[in-house]
């Protein structure tokens, strides 16, 4: 998972740029990129591995000048710790293109394979997003064209979807001429467009999510629709076109249940919504299956958990309490690059308040539950500070399946779900009981605040892929997010941070 932003302004964009990384900063801690463009058409580039603050000082800030750009924030599925993946990425032909992209391509090693032998295109890192700009290039360059025109650009993007399969949010640039976005054919991952009036004239902004357009005053137009383009010339003239034949928008459901922020909204649902639609249900499965509870406390894992917890208590007429401290210093333990670092990261972020579970009965709510680790070590400092019974809700179904598509879930057999019945999953995790969302209710959760979303990408909870996949990309991508994988990423990150600190 990533976040993408663009802009294209009368006055210079790298603060506009650098604030909405920030925003977008849960979506990607490993490395952040900007690039601008001058009058001149010349390029600026910053980018590294860290976070934005850590990224970009006040030199850097300076040298990025011009009036449009784009940003990025990663997050690596399954790729190297090399600075060198950190976006976005340039060609220099045709036209000069940057770009940054969300997402995964599930034909990448083919993809590669015909820009070499049919392109003579090399691609110098593991990344699949310059995969997507060398397809993005070469489909301009068959045009045969001297100028950048919207329809070629558009011809392009028709390229690019009838080549890449899997998952993209993209936005790029082109020197001196203005800035694309557009949406994979199922919309599986977001892209959102706004507007802001300034004395000048109308500026545009492309990004990953709303909330970066609401908190540097933009107004969000609308969501890209699946398949959907926009190309935005330097002088603001704004060209969208369609660029699919069947769009089917099928947008991943874990954006709503985890990745997305609550104030955001995505193909019109409001995040913050449907989480609160998630809790209710999942109080009312509670009454239904469990009637008798003895829950005394419903206590969040913040920040995503909390959400759901005060709906469920609400729900279920118990009392509500703010029982764990966060270390907002701490990164997101669900996309830290490997094992052990997740491992122990969960104690430095979370702090018990012993108060509040000395002698009760504890039920602790979470958005879901992946490996396991997490889970468990909070369930064991719940029993540490003294809680009586430790209940684990998820606001989730069972995540029994890994995910193709941009979000780093493991090889199916770290899935603690997969291959185990809902009771394995409860002991494992040292709950005294578990209480899983049911799909249909998470599902309706989201959809009712948006009716025209006929299918959501639940492929994590069904094993049932939206796009073609192959057995064979299945098996390689289990190889490159399996332990091994991962304690080799581990020491590459302690190798970069001694280089760092040296």
């Amino acid at each position: 998972m990533c976040g993408i932003v663009g802009i294209v302004g009368h006055s210079p964009v790298n603060q506009a740029l650098y604030d909405a990384l920030l925003v977008l900063q849960h979506r990607g801690q490993d490395a952040a990129g900007i690039v601008t463009c001058d009058e001149q058409g010349h390029l600026h580039l910053r980018k590294d591995n860290g976070l934005v603050r850590d990224v970009f000082n006040q030199q850097h800030m300076r040298g990025l000048s011009g009036n449009m750009g784009i940003g990025h924030v990663r997050y690596p599925t399954a790729g190297s710790a090399s600075s060198a993946e950190a976006q976005p990425f340039y060609v220099n032909s045709p036209y000069g293109i940057t770009l940054g992209h969300n997402g995964n391509l599930t034909n990448a090693a083919e993809l590669k394979r015909e820009l070499f032998l049919q392109d003579r295109r090399h691609i110098n890192t593991e990344s699949d997003s310059e995969i997507l700009l060398n397809i993005l290039a070469q489909e301009l360059i068959r045009q045969d064209s001297l100028s950048l025109t919207p329809e070629g650009l558009f011809q392009a993007v028709s390229g690019v979807h009838r080549r890449c399969q899997g998952a993209y949010g993209v936005v790029a640039m082109f020197c001196g001429r203005g800035i694309l976005g557009f949406r994979d054919p199922h919309g599986i991952r977001p892209v959102v467009y706004g507007r802001r009036d300034t004395p000048e004239g109308t500026e545009y902004m492309v990004a990953s999510e709303s909330v970066a357009l609401d908190t540097l005053g933009f107004e969000l137009v609308r969501d890209l629709a699946p398949g959907e383009a926009i190309y935005i010339e330097t002088d603001g003239t704004v060209h969208l076109q369609q660029c699919v034949e069947q769009p089917v928008l099928s947008p991943c459901i874990f954006e709503y249940v985890y990745f997305a922020r609550p104030d955001s909204m995505m193909d019109n649902v409001v995040v913050h919504r449907a989480r609160m639609r998630m809790g209710t249900r999942l109080g009312k499965k509670i009454l239904r299956e469990w009637p008798d509870h003895d829950i005394d406390v419903i206590i969040p894992i913040p920040d995503t958990g909390r959400t759901v917890a005060i709906e469920m208590a609400h729900e279920l007429n118990v009392k509500y309490r703010e029982g764990f401290i966060k270390n907002r210093y701490i990164g997101r333990t669900f996309i830290m690059p490997g094992q052990t670092q997740r491992r122990k990261s969960v104690r430095q972020k979370l702090n018990a308040i012993a108060l509040e579970f000395k002698g009760k009965n504890v039920l602790l709510v979470d958005d879901s539950i992946v490996r396991g680790t997490t889970s468990r070590e909070i369930v064991m400092m719940a029993r540490e500070a003294g809680a009586r019974k430790v209940y684990f809700a998820s606001a989730a179904p069972p995540v029994r399946y890994p995910n193709v598509y941009g979000i780093d879930m493991p090889a199916a057999q770290e899935l603690i779900a997969h291959g185990r019945t809902e009771d394995e999953v409860c002991t494992a995790i040292a709950a005294d009981r578990l209480i899983y969302q049911d799909l249909e209710d998470l599902v309706d959760a989201v959809r009712k605040g948006n009716p025209r979303l006929e299918r959501l990408d639940c492929s994590v909870f069904t094993g049932e892929y939206v796009t073609q996949v192959s057995p064979d990309y299945l098996t390689h991508l289990e190889q490159r997010r399996n332990d091994l994988a991962k304690r080799k990423q581990d020491r590459e990150y302690a190798n970069l941070d001694l280089h760092n600190n040296a």
